[in-house]
């Protein structure tokens, strides 16, 4: 598994943003290799975004980065940020889940009150 993380900032281009992302992220969640991609705002500055995304391998990354779905995306958006973009190839070393929220009442492992 190859987690990415990508942090951008845009100036006065929020709207054009999530509308190019709204129009074309089904296609990098599709495209060969993507487990899962979010997309997050930071609540303090707007302006600022992060995308997170998982791959099986680097190899899928790369062949993700060489083909026309990014090639397109980037040269749209790319002219629009403010800042350079930041990215960070991580290793997973835990994900929780409250898995709590999810049983229903019925369950043996819920504490009844």
């Amino acid at each position: 598994m190859q987690p990415k993380t990508l942090k951008i900032r845009f100036e006065n281009v929020g709207d054009d943003f999530m509308a190019i992302f709204t129009e074309r992220k089904e296609k990098v969640v599709r495209f060969k290799g993507c487990l899962s991609m979010k997309l997050l705002q930071d609540q303090v500055d707007p302006s600022v975004y992060f995308t997170f995304s998982v791959w099986e391998d680097e190899d899928c990354l790369e062949a993700y980065r060489e083909s026309e779905v990014f090639i397109s995306l980037w040269r749209t958006i790319k002219p629009w940020f403010s800042a350079k973009a930041q990215a960070w190839t991580t290793s997973l070393l835990f994900e929780g889940l409250n898995d709590t929220l999810w049983q229903d009442s019925s369950s043996p492992n819920k504490e009844k009150s």
